[in-house]
């Protein structure tokens, strides 16, 4: 079955009782299921919250502007509008805040603003973000050894590695992210997590891990020297979150609501997908409201308002000679677990596979947020289009 765009009809997935058409477990990520799963994930696996707290929401002022018919280019460069950019990319939910108001909030595919959306790799944002205040208060120093807090990794690829090195994802350290290979790293992220069983017809002698920190000790092989080279790796982000954990004494999704999700007076409880030992996915497990979404970029361009350190937020800008870029889907370059635009605006982004993006314009003071549910991992024209949507709203908000 293909999958289906919001102007399309939608089959009925987890439609009636019992429901006629169930996610398989292998494949409740690809399309079609996934128009229906990245907004349900509490229903599918194990979570554990990220508790918003007890006090109000922080207010978000509204100055709305009709953008729906905005001049922009489609997927293969020919004119387009707005709002059918956000159909023909398979858009669950699209947000604009300049100066910190709305100006622009869609909801699509049967979203609404109290669902939760799967994250996927912008979670590595706002796990990196809480690190920034560890590294504010002095339990984390990005230059020392990452085995001076997790002395197990002495025996892994990553022995000799600094904290610094996990966060720009510059470790040697081997890890495939193939996606449609089980038997890569990623694929056996995908069981380790779980998020996905053990594949059918697997080699019975594959020794598959059983949660995330078994994965991360079988992980011996060096592909290159430590610092040399960018490549994106998911399990870095577990790598910092573990250390995160070990020098606090406290799990993941308590650290993000204490130090994050509370502050940033967000409306509704995040969560996480946790592994058999309950460790909280911090790669790509993390679930949020689009408009709390939009808070966290809105700290982000307020340099940290007072909950992350400014300093944090400015060496993260200024990574621009750290990383490189895919191509153009991806530009600039990545430092801290953000994406860096470009070396002019530094900009920054939050980006995650299936179509998720947190766009920060600190000139123009604008964050966009687009939730969504493409039918493939990387979609390089879908990426283009959306990053030249994103340039086209700030030039009409001027």
């Amino acid at each position: 079955m293909k999958s289906y765009r919001n102007s399309e009809p939608r089959p009925p997935i987890m439609l009636g009782s019992p429901p006629r058409l169930v996610p398989p477990r292998m494949d409740w990520d690809r399309p079609p299921w996934n128009r229906w799963s990245f907004q349900h994930i509490r229903e599918l696996l194990p979570t554990v919250e990220v508790w918003k707290g007890p006090g109000h929401a922080s207010r978000l002022p509204r100055a709305e502007r009709g953008l729906d018919a905005l001049a922009v280019a489609d997927s293969a460069g020919r004119p387009s509008t707005l709002l059918d950019h956000l159909d023909e990319s398979y858009t669950d939910a699209f947000l604009v805040l300049k100066d910190g108001a709305v100006v622009y909030e869609r909801y699509f595919n049967g979203m609404t603003p109290r669902t939760l959306h799967l994250s996927q790799s912008m979670a590595k944002s706002v796990t990196s973000a809480v690190a920034g205040i560890l590294v504010g208060r002095g339990l984390l120093e990005p230059s020392r050894p990452v085995t001076d807090y997790l002395p197990e990794l002495v025996r892994t690829a990553w022995n000799g590695a600094t904290l610094q090195q996990v966060l720009d994802m510059t470790t040697g350290v081997h890890f495939s992210e193939e996606y449609t290979d089980p038997y890569s790293e990623i694929g056996q992220t995908d069981v380790a997590s779980g998020w996905k069983p053990v594949p059918p017809g697997a080699d019975p002698e594959f020794q598959w891990p059983s949660h995330m920190w078994e994965l991360i000790l079988t992980l011996k092989r060096l592909d290159r020297p430590h610092g040399e080279a960018f490549e994106y790796r998911s399990i870095e982000t577990d790598v910092l979150a573990f250390a995160m954990e070990r020098v606090t004494g406290r799990r993941l999704a308590d650290l993000v609501s204490d130090e994050l999700w509370q502050k940033l007076g967000c409306e509704e409880s995040a969560c996480f997908t946790v592994d058999s030992a309950g460790y909280a996915l911090a790669d790509g497990g993390f679930n949020a409201t689009l408009r709390d979404y939009g808070r966290f970029g809105q700290m982000i361009l307020d340099n940290g308002a007072g909950i992350v350190p400014a300093e944090w937020i400015a060496a993260t800008r200024d990574g621009a000679s750290y990383g490189q870029a895919y191509s153009t889907a991806f530009p600039g370059s990545y430092r801290n677990q953000f994406w860096i635009e470009d070396a002019q605006s530094r900009n920054l982004m939050c980006r995650g596979v299936f179509g998720q993006l947190i766009h920060v314009n600190f000139d123009a003071r604008i964050v966009t947020v687009k939730l969504s549910t493409w039918p493939e991992f990387l979609n390089h024209p879908y990426s283009v289009a959306t990053l030249r949507a994103v340039h086209a709203i700030s030039g009409a908000l001027e």
